[in-house]
């Protein structure tokens, strides 16, 4: 193991904490997954940091960073729906999304190429306000119960940033696919 792996091992400690924190959410025990939820979110800023402050970054980085935020959220998302706190309408257009890119990166890979995962700004916004409405969630669920038009707003905003970000994904994939299949064909 050298120094340029320890984002890497943040990622995977990340990954390992979604059980736990799906549990507690399982369990309705609000303040152990909002702490759970507060470090894998600091543990993500902190690989990111480091990976970019000391040029630690690797494909593999690439790969890990995105799929534990998704893991966490998805299955975050999918629990408070379970139990009522989310609209499984909006879970369901979270994972539609992700596993929309999915299949378009998977897609892309054997049809197209190697490429690298570049989250657009939409995306990453998209990320951020998935990631304060699940923790607004369990916040209000466990801690305080915050206004209910503040959180349907914020509903509101993740569907909204959902779609966009996945429309946006199509075009941005799209229009990649169909330059590098122009350039092999000439």
């Amino acid at each position: 193991m050298t120094r340029a792996d320890i984002p890497n091992i943040i990622s995977v400690l990340r990954i390992l904490l979604v059980l736990p924190t799906v549990l507690a959410l399982a369990n309705e025990q609000y303040v152990l997954a909002l702490l759970l939820f507060t470090v894998a979110g600091i543990s993500d800023g902190l690989d990111g940091y480091i990976a970019k402050r000391f040029h630690y970054e690797s494909r593999l980085g690439t790969i890990l960073d995105p799929l534990a935020d998704k893991l966490l959220l998805v299955a975050t998302y999918i629990v408070l729906a379970w139990l009522e706190h989310l609209p499984w309408w909006l879970t369901a257009a979270v994972v539609a999304r992700d596993l929309l890119i999915l299949a378009g990166a998977v897609s892309f890979h054997f049809l197209i190429g190697e490429y690298e995962m570049e989250p657009t700004v939409i995306s990453k916004f998209n990320t951020l306000s998935q990631i304060v409405l699940g923790l607004s969630v369990v916040f209000s669920a466990g801690v305080y119960a915050l206004p209910a038009a503040l959180l349907d707003w914020m509903v509101l905003l993740v569907l909204a940033t959902t779609v966009v970000s996945g429309l946006d994904y199509i075009w941005t994939w799209g229009v990649r696919a169909y330059r590098a299949r122009m350039r092999r064909a000439s």
